[in-house]
């Protein structure tokens, strides 16, 4: 399988590709240490997997994985980060990442993980899923997505759907349906119920 690295840490990439080298399976074809280079790079190499960090410097690997999807979709994306923040493994979630990989892992589970990947199945990290099975446990509330606890704390403001659609930047159609999520999720009947929950819980801030 064909890999790219894409990380703005020299001895995390050189480490990577060493790693992921000896393997007589898998070539690593090209490195980038940032967004801008790492879309580049995808789009002329069109590899087999993307490994991208969550951080690049000033820019965020999540939104560097959505420009590559939109150019070269059959490309899969692995996300490698030092985060184990439950909002950054969300989103990675919802955009569609193929594999979320703490840095801490061992080089055999980032090996297995990619091969996991490139036979079509998703895999994340075993420390990060026991995190966020842990936090489901004792919060409630923590089956919202990251967009929908934007929503859900703008409720306890107060604000009206085309407020809420401003200051998120997100179409009212799009408000309502997370509003409905929302109250389906957290088996609340009325959006009144969500904005007291969300005055006396204020999650996400």
């Amino acid at each position: 399988m064909r890999i790219v690295i894409i990380d703005d840490h020299p001895l995390v990439r050189q480490g990577l590709s060493t790693v992921l080298s000896i393997e007589n399976d898998i070539s690593v074809v090209g490195e980038a240490s940032t967004a801008k280079e790492g879309i580049s790079l995808v789009c002329e190499k069109r590899p087999d997997i993307a490994i991208v960090d969550l951080r690049l410097g000033d820019s965020c690997g999540l939104d560097t994985i959505q420009s590559c999807k939109e150019q070269v979709p059959e490309c899969k994306y692995v996300v490698l980060t030092s985060s184990a923040d439950r909002d950054d493994f969300c989103r990675a979630e919802e955009i569609g990442v193929d594999g979320y990989i703490l840095k801490q892992a061992f080089p055999e589970e980032i090996v297995t993980a990619v091969r996991l990947v490139h036979r079509g199945r998703k895999y994340f990290d075993p420390i990060m899923v026991e995190h966020i099975i842990h936090n489901k446990v004792h919060d409630p509330l923590s089956v919202l997505t990251s967009r929908e606890r934007d929503v859900f704390n703008a409720l306890g403001e107060g604000l009206r759907n085309r407020e809420i659609a401003q200051k998120l930047y997100i179409t009212e159609f799009t408000v309502k349906k997370h509003v409905s999520q929302i109250l389906a999720k957290l088996d609340l009947s009325d959006r009144t119920q969500a904005a007291l929950l969300a005055r006396s819980r204020r999650v996400g801030i």
